[in-house]
């Protein structure tokens, strides 16, 4: 697998499946699976009981996994790929439609 260049709190639009031009924040990244949480994308509906955190249950929605694939990283409105390189002794990400260093 190739290394994974999407982080949390990165913003990211959708650009493959059912949610497809959906635009939002990166939540987690399993990079085992190479799978990302975004923001309101593929949200799901689970039946939850009444527990100690949650007194009444009831039904709670949340975000799925979505493959890491299926996102692009958005940099200043457009989405683009990205990049390492070598800023002195740092490695760095760059947005590679651009050439700026993201981080």
């Amino acid at each position: 697998m190739s290394t994974i260049k999407i982080k949390k709190d990165d913003m990211v639009r959708v650009i493959a499946g059912a949610h497809k031009d959906k635009e939002g924040r990166v939540l987690a990244v399993n990079r085992k699976d190479g799978k990302v949480l975004v923001e309101g994308v593929n949200m799901l509906t689970k039946h939850a009981k009444p527990s100690m955190a949650n007194q009444n249950g009831g039904i709670i929605h949340q975000e799925g996994p979505i493959d890491i694939s299926n996102v692009m990283y958005i940099h200043k409105g457009k989405p683009t790929r990205i990049g390492f390189k070598m800023d002195g002794d740092k490695k760095v990400r760059f947005a590679k439609s651009t050439g700026e260093v993201i981080d």
